[in-house]
């Protein structure tokens, strides 16, 4: 049996509202995590700091789309091509030791 197109309306109307609040909570959660990094207080322009995201996040996926990098994190951690992340490196900091 088929659905009305106005229960369909509804059904995708629901589902609009739903992405919005997931995506609300995955920008909150990211807004977090980079101002806890120091980015906040970095001045740069937005598409560089897209384009430093985009990187981020390739570097993560393995170079491929659709892979969330964790066979690679489960494996033992960082890829030889990118060095580790230290604290404060985000921000320019260098440790003197």
């Amino acid at each position: 049996m088929k659905k009305p197109s106005s229960k369909i309306r509804d059904e995708i109307a629901k589902l609009q509202e739903r992405l919005k609040v997931a995506e609300t909570k995955e920008a909150e959660r990211l807004g977090r995590l980079a101002l806890k990094a120091g980015l906040g207080d970095i001045e740069i322009e937005d598409g560089e700091l897209q384009a430093a995201f985009e990187d981020l996040a390739k570097r993560f996926r393995g170079g491929k789309v659709g892979s969330t990098g964790r066979k690679q994190a489960a494996a033992g951690g960082a890829s030889a091509e990118t060095p580790p992340i230290t604290p404060g490196a985000a921000q320019g900091i260098r440790s003197e030791a």
